[in-house]
């Protein structure tokens, strides 16, 4: 979810990834094929306005 996250920026122009696993890998690329629908989006949205800066 969180690289189907990130590839959904469009100013993204790369996306590091650091598998482990051949398995690691292909499940990191296909989350290239992967779109969060509206409902997940706003739901990542909300956290992001409510906590906009974690702390540790």
């Amino acid at each position: 979810m969180a690289l189907a996250y990130i590839n959904s920026r469009p100013f993204l122009t790369s996306n590091i990834i650091g598998a482990t696993s051949m398995e690691q890998l292909k499940n990191n690329i296909a989350s290239t094929e992967l779109t969060l629908n509206d409902e997940v989006m706003d739901g990542i949205e909300q956290i992001h306005v409510q906590h906009p800066n974690p702390s540790p």
